[in-house]
């Protein structure tokens, strides 16, 4: 297998290379981002609270929404063949929408559908995200003659930051709203809700402004029966194909603990460390700083991305920062009272926001720089994977106990980050044979 095409080069243009005059993508990206941000943060913030405020409702509604998503992003990549990713992305937003809206009467005849509904739209928005992404940072790359694995590694960087940020600011909203009431109750729900859908709504308006990509949408012919019906007939081919790269095989592991982690913060982290450390009103503000160190880790890791060395190297620090939180909560962590017993938590969330930044934008970079024939095939595996292992986490999640949690989330970063490794050794294996 050839890898030479997928591995470093030069970051930067010689000093009398000429740059071609091309149209620059930055302001999509810009768009893009601020997009994700409103539409995010109320999002990720309800999300955050599904599992305390809603109970088992809501432990039960995003184990279906995951698994809904699972089984979705095995079609994603076809859908946004279709569609298009702009239109994608459109589309992408209402299942978002309608899931807040459900939880302005939170019931198992509300929940359930949106939860279902939200699975598909997911799938199609983050598979139409990474695609877009990848394709205007190749663009922008070609248009002004630098470094394609720079440019993405920037895209990326600035993607992931402002998206990362939906923690910082959905939280700080919901510790701003959100009351602590008598016997464990809460107070300020559904003005929090209200206020969550104004801001889909203007991310949804946003989103329409961001350019359509030059030619995509002649991709497959979505007005010619027979196109669609072949269409169809590969899609089992589309599903499989991926799997058969070695790469892919590799990276697979990574790809599960990355949703893994994500679930582990949302379902267990929140509840079982946040919860009867600081309160109920105490998760936004430890979500907050989750959401800051992501955001801060997210652009400074894109900005060091530049190919498979690099992205090695940092993935590993991200796996020992939150390899370091599941040792301590397993061997060394007791509750507190006073100032240490708020700051242990806030500490943790630091490290676990410093860990999930980092696989953002890497994996993103990762896919994007060793997957450039099959860009949506890719981001469709990385979110079947993802999503399958937080639909575990959140099915199993009333059934065991914390340590179990945390002795699984140890063995799988090890496994994964083993497995990343190996591929990044049988990678640099074959390009330095290859010169």
């Amino acid at each position: 297998m050839d890898f030479r095409d997928d591995e470093e080069a030069p970051l930067v243009t010689g000093e009398g290379r000429k740059v071609r005059p091309g149209k620059s993508y930055t302001r999509d990206v810009h768009i893009l981002s601020i997009s994700f941000l409103l539409i995010f943060l109320a999002y990720g913030a309800a999300q955050n609270l599904e599992t305390t405020v809603n109970k088992d409702l809501g432990t039960i509604s995003l184990g279906i929404l995951y698994v809904s998503f699972m089984f979705c992003s095995m079609v994603a990549s076809l859908v946004v063949r279709l569609m298009g990713s702009k239109n994608a992305l459109v589309l992408g937003t209402t299942g978002y929408w309608l899931f807040v809206a459900a939880n302005l009467k939170p019931s198992w005849f509300t929940m359930v559908p949106a939860s279902l509904y939200l699975g598909f739209t997911a799938s199609i928005i983050w598979v139409g995200q990474g695609t877009y992404l990848t394709s205007i940072a190749r663009r922008h790359a070609k248009d002004h003659d630098v470094h394609e694995g720079s440019v993405i590694g920037v895209f990326n960087g600035e993607f992931w930051a402002m998206f990362a940020c939906h923690q910082l600011f959905g939280n700080l909203i919901t510790l701003a709203l959100l009351k602590d009431g008598k016997e464990g109750s809460t107070s300020g729900t559904t003005l929090l809700m209200l206020v969550f859908l104004f801001s889909m709504t203007l991310g949804t308006i946003l989103m329409f402004f961001i350019r359509k990509i030059d030619g995509e949408e002649g991709k497959e012919h979505v007005g010619s029966s027979v196109g669609v019906v072949d269409t169809l007939a590969s899609l089992p081919r589309m599903i499989i194909t991926p799997l058969l790269d070695i790469r892919m095989l590799l990276i697979v592991p990574l790809l599960a603990y990355s949703g893994l982690q994500q679930a582990f913060v949302w379902a267990e982290f929140t509840k079982e460390v946040v919860t009867p450390a600081i309160g109920v009103s105490g998760v936004g503000g430890a979500m907050a700083v989750y959401g800051a160190l992501d955001a801060i880790c997210s652009m400074t890791a894109g900005r060091f991305t530049s190919g498979l060395s690099s992205i090695t190297f940092i993935v590993s620090g991200g796996a020992v920062a939150q390899a370091s939180v599941f040792l301590w909560l397993l061997l060394g962590y007791r509750q507190t009272s006073g100032v240490l017993g708020t700051a242990y938590p806030l500490i943790m969330a630091a490290l676990l926001g410093i860990g999930d930044g980092i696989l953002n934008t890497q994996i993103s970079a990762l896919l994007a720089l060793l997957f450039k024939h099959d860009t949506e095939g890719a981001f469709a595996q990385l979110k079947v994977w993802q999503s399958a292992a937080i639909a575990i986490v959140f099915f199993l999640s009333p059934y065991i106990s914390l340590q179990a949690m945390l002795i699984v989330m140890l063995a799988m970063v090890c496994f994964s980050l083993l497995s990343f490794l190996f591929l990044a050794l049988k990678v640099e294996k074959v390009f330095t044979r290859d010169e």
